[in-house]
């Protein structure tokens, strides 16, 4: 008889499948599933997971794979990976993260499973391993992907990383308790732990078994936007406040109960932490200094907004937290503090806190942060969430049953679908693919569309009505829905090479000629005209026939194709 939690797993599975449009095969979406709660504490966006499976033919037993670098996830167009790039500017210790996912649906953990990922991992994580020579054995998605590990590795040899590399085993049995994992699979796993933690000296391994039980609370699980903080000293205006905070009280403030950095209350800052730059390096060093002067005397502090902040006795009780300003001194004080002896004098030293109670007013908080970050050398892409455009089309979205994420897993975090969930990332590459007929920027800079101002333009603009974006965001959701299909018949590694150039296809049959700009789209939003299954199968026909011919043509991998210029021009030719 099935445990209780494994019931409660599988009806949560099968709620899931009902929320898409088309549902996929069991085995990948218990793999997508998995993924999302072993990186759980990392508030990935539904986008984000589905980047990261990889599971297929070749895959080394592994489904999943993810790099962080400083608790940044990396994407193929990170600054860390790109040729030149310099290690610099990084800090020093500067953490670097590889998570490896294993998902099986069956009801036990075996020992065969672990054996085929340690045999894999033996060479796809070796330095001296030819990249030509790994992809005669593996997958191209699984070479890229553990290669986004191996180039970073390199690249930050010069900063002193701390390797941490992790492996997850999820299934649907018993992880802990009475039956459940048995002694020769618990040995297997303790020899992974020590082959990983012997990828570079100084690393640390970890294996992690999840069962139905654990992923089942994982999954009902909300991360806290509710916290406390300590204060020594404090003063008042109308229901907003300013206090100083020792460093050791601050620093409960930012940890979780396990003592990991809350990243989720950062969510909505104008921009990621950015290692060892200069004001980063002077943050450190007053925290360093022994005999230096008191640090909220050398430090602007840090903003926090939130919907409701109660003072009882030292300390304020505050709802829906969310730190919009300070993120640089946030990190740097967490990551000097964890590593240092509990006797330092930092941890008495003290931090200047803003507490501004917007309540539910987010056009404030977007006016909040705004202006706590105009005094410092923000990049304007880095404040786009607070455009006005943005907030338009939020609006227009939610009058329509859809949800758009301009502030990451806000809506996530609120319960709604997934499959009405539409990041800004996700929308930029909608427009890039079908309202300019770019496909290949879409699929080659997923996390950096938005950084140049003449791009962010184009794709986001008044003169576009707003309606338009709606459908750009619905046909790409459609279009990803068919591609997960097995009508479609694409693997899931070449799913990300087609999905940009299926929708720009498709796009244009749909208007009778390639769309040079989003206003061509006004009729097709209009009409609410979809993009039908009929009607992708005959634009995926196009599509696989230019990739295999260009293959041909050019001994390029589908990677490769996917993401540079040339191929978007043979297919708006095949157009006519």
């Amino acid at each position: 008889m099935a445990d209780n939690e494994q019931v409660l797993l599988d009806q949560v599975l099968v709620q899931r499948q009902a929320e898409r449009s088309a549902p996929i095969r069991e085995d990948e979406a218990f793999e997508l599933f998995a993924a999302e709660q072993a990186l759980a504490t990392r508030q990935l966006s539904s986008e984000e997971v589905a980047d990261g499976v990889i599971g297929g033919s070749n895959d080394g037993a592994i489904d999943a794979i993810y790099v962080f670098v400083g608790g940044v996830l990396l994407s193929e167009d990170s600054d860390v990976l790109q040729d030149g790039f310099s290690a610099a500017r990084l800090l020093r210790g500067l953490k670097l993260e590889l998570w490896l996912v294993q998902a099986k649906r069956e009801t036990s953990f075996t020992e065969t499973a672990i054996d085929k990922a340690a045999s894999a991992l033996a060479r796809l994580l070796s330095l001296s391993e030819s990249e030509d020579d790994l992809l005669k054995l593996y997958s191209h998605s699984v070479v890229s992907r553990t290669g986004f590990f191996r180039k970073a590795l390199r690249v930050l040899a010069t900063r002193h990383p701390q390797v941490e590399i992790h492996f997850v085993y999820a299934t649907r049995g018993r992880a802990s308790g009475p039956n459940s994992i048995n002694s020769k699979v618990e040995i297997k796993a303790r020899d992974l732990e020590a082959q990983l933690a012997g990828v570079i000296s100084g690393a640390k391994g970890r294996v992690e078994f999840l069962g139905a039980a654990e992923l089942w609370r994982r999954a009902n699980a909300v991360p806290s936007y509710t916290t406390e903080l300590t204060y020594q000293e404090n003063a008042t205006s109308g229901n907003s406040h300013v206090a100083l905070v020792k460093l050791r009280d601050y620093m409960s403030f930012l940890s979780d109960e396990d003592g990991q950095l809350r990243r989720h209350i950062f969510d909505w800052n104008v921009r990621d932490y950015q290692g060892d730059v200069e004001v980063n390096r002077e943050i450190r060093s007053s925290l360093e200094n022994p005999d230096g002067p008191e640090f909220w005397w050398l430090n602007n502090g840090v903003t926090i907004v939130c919907s409701k902040a109660t003072a009882v006795g030292k300390t304020y009780h505050l709802d829906d937290v969310q730190v919009v300003n300070g993120l640089q001194s946030s990190h740097t004080i967490f990551n000097f503090l964890r590593s240092a002896p509990g006797t330092h004098p930092a941890f008495d030293r003290s931090i200047l806190v803003r507490i501004l109670v917007t309540g539910d007013d987010l056009a404030t908080r977007d006016l909040v942060i705004r202006a706590t970050n105009r005094q410092t050398s923000v990049p304007a892409a880095s404040l786009r969430a607070t455009d006005n455009i943005q907030r338009d089309i939020e609006a227009f979205f939610i009058g329509h049953d859809w949800y758009y994420d301009r502030r990451k897993n806000f809506y996530r975090n609120s319960g709604r679908s997934a499959e009405r969930i539409v990041s800004i990332s996700l929308l930029a590459q909608a427009v890039m693919a079908m309202g300019l007929s770019r496909p290949d920027n879409s699929r080659a800079r997923p996390s950096s569309l938005l950084k140049r101002d003449k791009e962010y333009g184009e794709i986001f603009s008044k003169e576009i009505p707003v309606e338009v974006y709606l459908w750009l965001a619905r046909a790409q959701k459609e279009v990803d829905a068919f591609l997960t299909s097995e009508a479609a018949g694409i693997s899931v590694p070449d799913r990300n090479n087609y999905r940009f150039h299926l929708a720009m296809v498709a796009t244009a049959k749909l208007v009778g000629k390639p769309v040079r700009s989003p206003k061509q789209l006004k009729v097709l939003a209009r009409d609410n005209v979809s993009m039908s299954a009929a009607h992708l199968s005959e634009s995926l026909v196009i599509v696989r026939e230019e990739f295999a011919a260009q293959e041909i043509s050019t001994g390029s991998s589908l990677d490769k194709i996917a993401k540079g210029p040339d191929f978007v021009d043979r297919l708006i030719s095949r157009l006519g």
